[in-house]
């Protein structure tokens, strides 16, 4: 299991929110290269970054703090938030980026998730971001109908290897995963999922890997120090006890 730090960028810089909420807003660096090389020097294997500002008026926003990220450090990026076109993710492999996360335009436009599965293959994954098991878009501003679990089967379909699922009513609470929902997916697809919201202590990182998730995503509780990301990858890289 691969622990992701988080990279949540606003306005130009590394911040974190509570479920989402752009009013609870707390800022951890004025610089997101800073936080990226923090977390590349601790051991990071991968970096999630994310530009809020970007998922909200639905075209990449933050372009040059990506780029200041990327050119700082060396481990692989996986980026997500306003990515709606396929011009969009040329852009950001173009720019470095490793892996692209398609949220908004997976739920409104499969037509491009398949389009970019064609041509990038499992470089391309879909953001499951939801609230009561329904999704969330537009910066989670948007609340759908549509149930994660259906969605993730159609996409899956479509050759899609790989979601990250977040549950947003703890995201950035630190209450802890929702594993059932995790266990849920993860027995019901055939591909990877990578865990996100709630992380709050070393015990959640434990709690995710039992259930078969191939990544955890984690900020609030690194930016804090409530969970040592060296501790968290030592457990992450343990192997998980059969129940």
């Amino acid at each position: 299991m691969i622990v992701f730090p988080a990279i949540d960028i606003r306005g130009g810089r590394c911040v974190r929110l509570v479920e989402g909420d752009f009013a609870r807003e707390t800022t951890f660096d004025a610089d997101p290269a800073e936080a990226a090389r923090r977390w590349a020097a601790a051991g990071a294997e991968w970096l999630h970054v994310v530009d809020l500002d970007g998922a909200v008026v639905g075209e990449p926003v933050n372009i040059e703090a990506i780029a200041r990220i990327r050119r700082e450090v060396a481990i692989p990026i996986q980026l997500g938030g306003g990515l709606r076109l396929e011009d969009h993710l040329a852009a950001a492999f173009d720019r470095g980026v490793d892996r692209v996360i398609l949220g908004t335009a997976a739920l409104h436009s499969p037509e491009l998730v398949a389009s970019a599965v064609a041509r990038w293959g499992e470089r391309v994954a879909v953001a499951l971001d939801a609230r009561d098991g329904r999704l969330a878009a537009a910066g989670w501003l948007e609340q759908t109908d549509a149930a994660a679990t259906k969605v993730a089967r159609r996409l899956q379909a479509t050759g899609i290897r790989r979601f990250v699922a977040t549950d947003i009513a703890r995201d950035g609470t630190l209450r802890g995963p929702n594993v059932d929902s995790l266990k849920e997916l993860v027995g019901l697809l055939e591909a990877e999922v990578i865990a996100s919201g709630g992380v709050g202590s070393l015990a959640d990182i434990s709690a995710v890997a039992t259930v078969g998730v191939a990544g955890v995503i984690v900020g609030r509780a690194l930016y804090d120090g409530r969970v040592d990301l060296a501790e968290a990858m030592a457990i992450a890289a343990a192997p998980v006890a059969a129940p």
